[in-house]
């Protein structure tokens, strides 16, 4: 029996201890999603519930969304950020961070307020999942109606 992969621990498993005490932060949310957010001056790396951004999200578009109001400040290698995500599934998360993280950047540089406003960064998504109704298949979906 090959006992090769017993010994050492496994690097996904690893919690990432992080100082952020000199941090702005920040609350998100997108549909059941909230995320609290600390932005700090750094070398721009994300980290999303103690892993890194690339191994959170696996879908690049998951991946360009986080990453937006940076790149809409031209600040991609700026600032560190943390962020502590739960509910909702992975597009509703990067929603949240994306809102977290443009309020945490207003907080540290008010200037960036009108840019990242512009772009409908700081602006919660009012949308939600409208609830199912009686009578129906979903919320408004029929069921199949049968002539016969």
């Amino acid at each position: 029996m090959n006992q090769t992969n017993l010994t050492e621990p496994n690097k996904s498993n690893v919690k990432l201890n992080l100082d952020f005490k000199d941090s702005k932060s920040a609350t998100g949310r997108r549909k059941r999603s909230i995320a609290r957010v600390w932005v700090k001056k750094g070398t721009g790396k994300i980290y999303v519930n103690g892993k890194e951004m690339m191994q959170y999200f696996k879908r690049p578009a998951h991946q360009l969304i986080v990453g937006r109001p940076l790149e809409e400040i031209n600040g991609t290698n700026l600032y560190d950020i943390k962020c502590s995500v739960k509910g909702g599934g992975l597009t509703g998360q990067a929603g949240a961070i994306i809102h977290g993280i443009s309020r945490a950047l207003v907080e540290i540089d008010s200037s960036l307020k009108k840019v990242l406003k512009k772009s409908k960064l700081t602006t919660r998504d009012p949308r939600k999942v409208e609830r199912k109704k009686y009578g129906r298949r979903k919320a408004r979906r029929s069921f199949q109606f049968s002539k016969r």
